[in-house]
């Protein structure tokens, strides 16, 4: 049988990464970077695809034969977990974007240019608006607003099961609280192998982070609208990307607050520590949703490769569970085992909308 390759495509929100595997071994990884001048002269995400794909391009060269192209998810309507395929109806829905602009939501028409090259399937898995979550976690105590679920569900999912494989555990059998630590945060609870409670940082849920607000309290941000210091669309971008440690601090790379918390900047020094006692209290906040201790602590994404912010989140959750952290090319390789299950068979490869055939 000939080796299994698949191509790994994950457009973000300052680069494209690639990577090309074979029989689960990754060949090659490449990145392009997109500074934020040359992105700004777009006036709709969609509208970047030529220059990414060219870009990627110009990295990548010749692919060679191709199974499968996995693209990362984007902001569709919300769905299970799993592998979806790239098809008319979900590219017509992420060009519209009614849930929202975002980098992710290229991922599909990046897999499918290269898929149609290849003559191969083109898939996405576990995209950010993965929906999981348990009825009662919805609900909010003001009438016409529910929680709703937008989370790195590819990081987190992926960062779970090699955790688990660790560990000696079955994803499918075990209890996980997983913070993704990137531009966003997010903390979910990972139970049985469905992701049944996770924050959204996209609404202002959860701890800050390099680029978003976190949860704030309520009522001093309608006094902000109230006295004009603050219009609705100038909170929504600092919810969104304009708050955290770029708003404190006025950079959105921890390494240089890091740095200057080291030089001996106190204001620094308190807003990393703020950053990871809100990380370890949304993760012991997980047991209601565990239904009992965590078998164990999973740090992931870029600010998990700090092992000042990874000692200080392991040293406030020490009592909770065992620390488990996952970096690399996580996210990536996750797309990869998405698909090789899907050749294998041991993944359903669904059609969207959901309810529309395929499993």
């Amino acid at each position: 049988m000939a080796p299994a390759r698949i191509l790994a495509v994950n457009p973000g929100s300052t680069s494209t990464k690639a990577a090309l595997f074979e029989d689960g071994a990754l060949v090659r990884s490449v990145e392009a970077g997109h500074p934020a001048g040359e992105l700004a002269r777009f006036a709709r995400v969609v509208d970047q695809l030529p220059a990414r794909m060219a870009a990627l391009d110009a990295l990548l060269g010749e692919t060679g034969p191709l199974e499968m192209v996995i693209g990362r998810g984007g902001f569709l309507a919300p769905l299970p977990g799993g592998v979806w395929a790239v098809d008319e109806a979900m590219l017509a829905e992420l060009r519209l974007a009614p849930r929202g602009e975002h980098a992710s939501n290229l991922g599909a028409f990046m897999a499918r240019e290269y898929a149609l090259r290849a003559g191969c399937p083109a898939v996405i898995a576990d995209p950010p608006v993965t929906d999981e979550m348990e009825d009662a976690a919805r609900v909010t105590g003001l009438p016409g607003v529910e929680r709703r679920v937008i989370f790195h569900a590819l990081s987190q999912r992926g960062a779970a099961r090699e955790a688990a494989r660790r560990l000696g555990l079955d994803y499918a059998s075990a209890r996980l609280a997983v913070a993704h630590l990137g531009g966003g945060v997010s903390v979910g609870a990972h139970r049985l192998g469905r992701v049944v409670d996770v924050t959204n940082a996209i609404d202002g849920e959860g701890p800050l982070s390099p680029q978003r607000s976190g949860a704030v309290p309520l009522l001093p941000v309608l006094d902000l609208i109230e006295r004009g210091e603050r219009s609705p669309a100038d909170l929504r971008r600092q919810i969104v990307s304009g708050g955290g440690l770029l708003g404190l601090l006025g950079t959105d790379d921890p390494r240089a607050a890091q740095a200057a918390m080291e030089a001996g900047d106190a204001r620094s020094g308190l807003v990393l520590r703020a950053l990871a006692y809100g990380v370890a209290r949304a993760l012991w906040s997980t047991g209601a949703a565990l239904e009992g201790r965590p078998d164990a602590v999973v740090l992931t994404g870029g600010m998990a490769r700090s092992a000042w912010l990874t000692g200080e989140i392991g040293r406030l959750t020490q009592a909770l569970a065992p620390l488990v952290t996952v970096t690399g090319l996580e996210e990536l390789e996750a797309m990869a085992r998405w698909a090789e299950l899907a050749l294998s068979g041991q993944a359903t490869v669904r059609s969207y909308p959901p309810g529309t055939g395929g499993g």
